[in-house]
C-alpha cells in the first residue's frame, strides 16, 4: 500500500469502563504507549490530538451498581471522576477526556444510528436469548455465568477469566443469572444488526492486503475472524441503562455498548472542538483524508477496533479509517492474570497515593516490560530492581555526578569545551544517531526498544565520567576538566530530550537543573544544546532508592488478597461415599489433653505430642508443624483416634491420630471440645 502523506495525527486510547479504577494492565496495554507517542509527536511540532473518555454504558457498570446498592449514575460519576483525576496525576496528556453519558455523546450516537438505519445499513432479526423470569429481564452476556466448557471453571457469558477463552452464553454449562443465581429460559426478541458479512470482502482487502504492517497479533486475530466468515452482529440490547434506540420498535432497548462506545471518540472530539475553536473543526479530525487515525488498545479490543468500528464508519460513508491499531498483549501480576473481580491488580489511584512523586518509576517499568509482542509479568521485585539498578544507579547517578562536579569546580556555570580528544569524539559518535534510532523505534510503535536506546545515553555518560576521571584531573589539568564537564552536561541535555516522552516529570526536573527552557527533538544527538556560561540550578536527586520493606509491604498486601479470594471462593468438597453407623462406631475417638509438644528433628511438618488420655498417656506424631508453634498447643484439649494401630514416623512410635479440619485457605485447625472434658472421654 502506498504510504500517505498525512497533515495531522488523531490518537485515541480505549475507553475504560467506569465501573472501577484504572490498573497497571490498562496503563501498560494502552495509556502509557499512547502518551509516549503523543508526547513525541508534540516534540516534533506536529499537529496531534489525543482523545479519551470513560465508557459509562453496558453491563459492568450495572453490575457494580447492584453490588453497591446505589444507582448506576452514582457509579459512573464516581469512577469517571476517579479515572480522570488519576490520569491527570499520572501525566497521561489527553487533549480531551470526556464520557459517554454526556449530552453531546447521546445525541451524536443517536444521530449516527439514525443515519445508518435510514440508509438501510441495518437488518432486523428475531433471536432466542436468555431471560430471567423471576426478574423479568433479558440478560446480556456479562450478566450470565456458568461452567466454562473448556476448563470447567466458573465463567461469564462472554469470556472465561481462568483460561481466557472467548465464549457465548449458549456454550456455558448450566447458565444462570450472574447477579442472583436464578435459572434462565430462552425467549424471542427482535434487534437491529449490522451485517458484517456485507463488509467481508472489503475488510479482507483493507486489512489483509493494505495493512500488512500492522502488528502480528492484530493482523493475526483479524485474519482469524475473517477466515471464519463474518456474521451479522446486534447493535441493540434489551436494557434500561444506555442510549435509547431512536427508531420505531426500539422501546425498552438501548444501543449496544460496543456500538455506542467507539462513537465516543468522535463525540468527545466534537465536544472539545465546540468548546475550544483553536483545535479546529471536529470534521477535520474525523472526515479529512489527510488526518491519520491511530487507535491504542489492548488485545481484547482488536476485533471491535479493526473489524466492527471500521465497518460502522464504512457504512456511514463520511469518516476516515484507522491507519494503525498498535495493540498490546496482556500484563500479568506476580504470575497471575490481573482480575478486577478478584481485586488482583495494582490500582493507579492507590499507587499514586502510596508512591508520591514516583509516577515516572511506574511509567519506566511498564514501558521497559511492555507486553508488545507477548503477555508479560509485573513483579514488585522487578519494579524495585528497575528503580534501584537503572533509574537510580545509571540515569540518576550520572546526572547527579555531572551537575555536582560542575558546581564543585565551576560554581555551577557550564564551562566552555576545549579541544576534543579521540576518546571524546568516540564517545560522541556513540550517540550521534540517537535521534534517528529513537524516532524510528517510536514511529514503529517499538516503545520498549526506544526506552533502551534512551537509557543507553545514560550508560554512555556514566562510562565517560568513569573513564575520564575529572576528579583526578582537577588537581593538574582544569582545562581538560572543563571539556569533560561540558561534554557530560551536553549528554545530560540529550537525556532530558530523549526521556521527555517517556518520563515527563523527570524531564521537567532535569530541564530545571540544566536551565533548559524548552525541549527540541531535532537537537537530540547534538553537542551544543546547552550554552557555555549558563548557570545550573542546585542539584536534586531525580530518583531515590526503594527499600526492601516497601516492596515486602506490597507483596504482603497481594498475599492477603490471594488468601481472601481463596476463602471467598471456597466450596466444600462433595460428600463422601455413604457409610453406616456401624462403620462410624469402629473409630474410637477420645478427648485428650496436650501435656508436651515439640518439633520433630529433621521433619519440618511434624510435631510430637505427649497426650494425657486418662489411661496412662500416649505419644502421637502429627503433621501440623506448619500451622502451629508447639507452645500454642500445650494445655489444649484435642480429639484423637485412639484405636489406629501404632506406626513409626521418623523413628517415633505414634499411637493415634489428632483430628484437624482444613480451612478454605489450606490451614489446618486442631479439633477439640468446646468446654472442659476429662481426658479419655469418648466422642460419639
Amino acid at each position: 500500500m502506498e504510504k500517505k502523506d498525512f497533515k495531522r495525527t488523531l490518537v485515541t486510547a480505549a475507553l475504560p469502563y467506569a465501573n472501577g479504577p484504572v490498573h497497571i494492565g490498562h496503563l501498560a496495554g494502552v495509556y502509557v504507549p499512547a502518551d509516549i507517542y503523543v508526547r513525541y509527536k508534540r516534540l516534533l511540532g506536529e499537529e496531534v490530538l489525543f482523545v479519551g473518555g470513560s465508557d459509562e454504558h453496558g453491563v459492568p457498570v450495572t453490575i457494580r451498581a447492584r453490588k453497591e446498592g446505589c444507582t448506576v449514575q452514582d457509579v459512573v460519576d464516581r469512577y469517571h471522576n476517579l479515572i480522570k483525576s488519576s490520569f491527570e496525576r499520572f501525566g497521561i496528556s489527553f487533549d480531551v477526556y470526556s464520557r459517554t453519558t454526556s449530552e453531546t455523546h447521546h445525541k451524536f450516537a443517536s444521530d449516527f444510528f439514525k443515519h445508518l438505519n435510514e440508509n438501510g445499513k441495518f437488518i432486523q432479526q428475531e433471536s432466542e436469548q436468555f431471560y430471567d423470569e423471576a426478574s423479568n429481564e433479558f440478560l446480556t452476556d456479562r450478566n450470565i455465568k456458568g461452567e466454562c466448557p473448556h476448563c470447567h471453571a466458573e465463567a461469564y457469558g462472554d469470556q472465561c477469566e481462568k483460561c481466557g477463552s472467548t465464549l457465548s452464553p449458549d456454550e456455558l454449562i448450566n447458565p444462570v443469572n450472574a447477579i442472583n443465581g436464578n435459572p434462565l429460559v430462552k425467549r424471542a426478541t427482535k434487534h437491529w444488526y449490522l451485517p458484517l458479512n456485507d463488509y467481508q470482502q472489503w475488510l479482507e482487502q483493507w486489512i489483509l492486503n493494505d495493512h500488512k504492517e500492522w502488528r502480528p497479533n492484530v493482523y493475526g486475530q483479524c485474519k482469524s475472524w475473517l477466515d471464519a466468515d463474518l456474521r451479522p452482529r446486534a447493535v441493540t440490547r434489551d436494557l434500561s441503562w444506555g442510549i435509547p434506540v431512536p427508531a420505531e420498535g426500539g422501546e425498552g432497548k438501548v444501543l449496544y455498548v460496543w456500538f455506542d462506545a467507539p462513537i465516543g471518540y468522535i463525540s468527545n472530539t466534537k465536544e472539545l472542538c465546540d468548546a475550544h475553536p483553536e483545535y479546529g473543526k471536529w470534521e477535520t479530525w474525523w472526515q479529512d483524508e489527510s488526518t491519520r487515525l491511530i487507535h491504542f488498545i489492548g488485545k481484547d479490543n482488536i476485533v471491535f477496533h479493526c473489524i466492527v468500528f471500521p465497518s460502522m464508519l464504512k457504512a456511514h460513508g463520511d469518516y476516515i479509517l484507522p491507519d494503525n491499531v498498535p495493540s498490546n498483549e496482556f500484563l500479568n501480576l506476580e504470575g497471575d492474570k490481573i482480575s478486577t473481580s478478584r481485586n488482583w491488580a495494582i490500582w493507579l489511584n492507590e499507587y499514586l497515593d502510596e508512591f508520591p512523586g514516583k509516577q515516572d518509576v511506574l511509567r519506566y517499568v511498564l514501558t521497559a516490560n511492555a507486553p508488545e509482542t507477548k503477555d508479560n509479568d509485573f513483579t514488585w521485585r522487578d519494579f524495585q530492581a528497575c528503580n534501584n539498578n537503572e533509574l537510580v544507579a545509571i540515569f540518576g547517578n550520572f546526572v547527579n555526578r555531572a551537575v555536582v562536579l560542575t558546581h564543585k569546580y565551576f560554581d555551577g556555570v557550564i564551562p566552555a569545551a576545549g579541544e576534543l580528544t579521540d576518546y571524546d569524539r568516540a564517545t560522541i559518535d556513540e550517540f550521534k544517531n540517537v535521534k534517528e534510532t529513537l524516532s524510528n523505534d517510536i514511529e514503529q510503535f517499538h516503545f520498549r526498544e526506544a526506552l533502551k536506546d534512551a537509557m543507553n545515553l545514560a550508560r554512555i555518560g556514566n562510562k565517560y565520567l568513569a573513564d575520564t576521571e575529572p576528579w583526578k584531573l582537577a588537581k593538574t589539568d582544569m582545562e581538560r576538566v572543563k571539556t569533560i564537564m561540558n561534554v557530560s552536561l551536553q549528554i545530560c541535555a540529550n537525556l532530558a530530550i530523549a526521556f521527555e516522552p517517556f518520563l515527563p516529570f523527570t524531564g521537567e526536573k532535569l530541564r530545571g537543573m540544566l536551565g533548559m527552557d524548552k525541549v527540541e527533538w531535532n537537537k537530540l544527538g547534538q553537542l551544543d544544546i546547552l550554552a557555555e556560561g549558563t548557570t545550573l540550578e542546585k542539584p536534586v536527586l531525580l530518583f531515590e532508592k526503594i527499600e526492601d520493606s516497601v516492596i515486602e509491604g506490597q507483596l504482603a498486601r497481594l498475599e492477603k488478597i490471594k488468601q481472601d479470594n481463596i476463602i471467598a471462593n471456597y466450596k466444600p468438597e462433595p460428600i463422601g461415599k455413604e457409610c453406616t453407623f456401624d462403620d462410624f462406631v469402629k473409630l474410637d475417638i477420645r478427648v485428650g489433653k496436650v501435656l508436651e509438644c515439640a518439633k520433630v528433628k529433621k521433619a519440618d511438618k511434624l510435631l510430637q505430642f505427649r497426650i494425657d488420655d486418662g489411661m496412662g498417656g500416649r505419644t502421637i506424631v502429627s503433621g501440623i508443624a506448619k500451622f502451629y508453634e508447639p507452645e500454642e498447643l500445650i494445655g489444649k484439649e484435642v480429639c484423637f483416634i485412639a484405636n489406629f494401630p501404632p506406626r513409626k514416623l521418623k523413628g517415633i512410635e505414634s499411637q493415634g491420630m489428632i483430628l484437624s479440619a482444613e480451612d478454605a485457605d489450606g490451614r489446618l485447625v486442631v479439633i477439640g471440645p468446646q468446654g472442659v472434658v476429662k481426658p479419655g472421654v469418648k466422642v460419639g
